[in-house]
């Protein structure tokens, strides 16, 4: 594949940010977990990417991939609380959907938000496209994950199995390895096919990184992609969610999104709402 050389400010190429947003997020994890007394490791298993390893710090579980570089975390007693507001703000995109009923999850983590979203979103029908086999079984063996039957798992390059993923109305990219976001998170042909495989009425859902003046990692590129027709959650991790619609005539309906947030707060027992407020047109 192509890479793609994009300016970042101060003549930052691609590569270089992606190396000082890895280091960044090494160095922060690794202050989080000098700071706790106990760090237990629950598993740890090895493939053809790297290692995978279940961490627990307190009331927490931690997925890591490679040198101690945090995936995703879950309160294992209540696997439905989203502690991030990047999880957070996904699941808030999902409620630009009045109805959804199919969704497609491009890179699982520790399954956390596919979890919540099998909870409280009337789905009937959840595909997740995996690129690490082991993935799947450790997220239902240590990171409280349930194996719900309307949940499909197919192991393999979300790049080479998206032509063959059903439709969705809701799709969900987020493929992260121990050095960042995967190529297809500025890939052309690829992004394309993600928004292609949108139902009518469907919302592309990305969690991409923010470069230093807070706005999405590849801003340009992707204007040029969805000629500037979608919405930005900045968050502060460190993060933007990239909210893409199915066509030019959809637009979030914030109305609609505080109705469902206000509906859901009560069976998540929190509120996302304040979100809300943060979302932006394209920057």
């Amino acid at each position: 594949m192509m890479m793609l050389w994009l300016s970042l400010g101060g003549g930052m190429s691609l590569t270089a940010y992606l190396v000082y947003r890895s280091w960044q997020a090494r160095k922060e994890y690794a202050v989080l977990v000098e700071s706790q007394i106990e760090r237990t490791v629950i598993a740890e298993e090895t493939d053809e990417f790297g290692v995978i390893r279940v961490i627990e710090i307190g009331a927490y579980r931690y997925l890591e991939f490679g040198d101690s570089f945090e995936q995703s975390c879950v309160l294992y007693d209540n696997p439905l609380y989203l502690k991030y507001d990047y999880t957070r703000a996904m699941l808030l995109a999902s409620l630009c959907h009045e109805h959804p009923e199919t969704a497609l999850f491009l890179g699982l983590g520790a399954g956390s938000l596919t979890e919540v979203c099998l909870a409280i979103l009337p789905l009937e029908d959840v595909e997740v496209l995996e690129l690490r086999a082991p993935l799947p079984r450790m997220a239902m063996e240590h990171m409280a994950m349930t194996d719900d039957p309307r949940l499909t798992i197919r192991i393999g390059d979300a790049l080479e199995l998206i032509e063959t993923a059903e439709t969705a109305d809701l799709i969900y990219l987020d493929m992260y390895t121990d050095l960042g976001p995967s190529a297809g998170h500025l890939a052309w042909g690829f992004l394309t096919q993600c928004q292609n495989k949108l139902n009518p009425g469907g919302w592309l859902i990305i969690n991409q990184w923010a470069t230093l003046d807070g706005s999405p990692l590849g801003a340009a590129f992707l204007r040029g992609l969805f000629y500037r027709h979608y919405w930005e959650i900045p968050v502060k991790e460190g993060n933007v969610i990239i909210l893409v619609p199915y066509s030019f005539e959809q637009t979030p309906s914030l109305a609609l999104m505080r109705q469902q947030a206000e509906r859901i707060a009560e069976q998540l027992g929190y509120d996302i709402s304040y979100l809300i407020d943060a979302i932006r047109p394209a920057s």
